[in-house]
């Protein structure tokens, strides 16, 4: 019996010494509770020798938010564009102001639609391998995804116009 009350005794000691995981948390910002959660990245496969290439991904933001551009080691640069048709003719164009994440809605980027770009390729992404993007936003921290290279399924491909091809 001794031995039971001896070890309830350490335990609460132990207990004493730790406060509970909330009381140990730094107190909260205003950034605190912006989070934007990736999932789904993916690249497309470059050409040997092409300078550019192209990257999805599906964000969700918990406040209103926006991506605001990125990073990675295989690319000088990484710029977020949209890909938009004027005048019948499909033009790109690199969003300055960044991509609205409005809070609570799935915001996809796709093929065809709102794109990664990786400018100043330091070598060409090869199906199979990964390619760490770190994204940054207006105010949520930085999000770092692997993202497989691989070809675009046949079910996104499926409503594409490939009629000029």
């Amino acid at each position: 019996m001794k031995t039971h009350l001896s070890l309830a005794a350490i335990a609460l000691a132990l207990a004493a010494c730790n406060p509970p995981q909330e009381a140990k948390t730094a107190p909260e910002s205003p950034t605190a509770t912006a989070a934007v959660t990736a999932a789904n990245a993916w690249c497309r496969p470059s050409p040997n020798g092409a300078k550019a290439g192209g990257c999805y991904v599906t964000l969700t933001a918990t406040t209103d938010d926006r991506l605001t551009g990125g990073a990675t080691p295989r690319a000088g640069e990484l710029q977020v564009h949209e890909m938009k048709t004027e005048n019948g003719m499909m033009k790109m164009a690199q969003l300055t102001e960044g991509l609205p994440l409005p809070a609570g809605q799935a915001v996809g980027l796709a093929p065809g639609g709102n794109h990664l770009m990786l400018i100043g390729l330091t070598a060409p992404l090869v199906a199979g391998e990964t390619v760490p993007l770190t994204l940054k936003f207006a105010s949520a921290p930085e999000v770092t995804v692997q993202a497989a290279v691989r070809q675009p399924a046949m079910a996104a491909m499926a409503g594409m116009d490939h009629g000029a091809h």
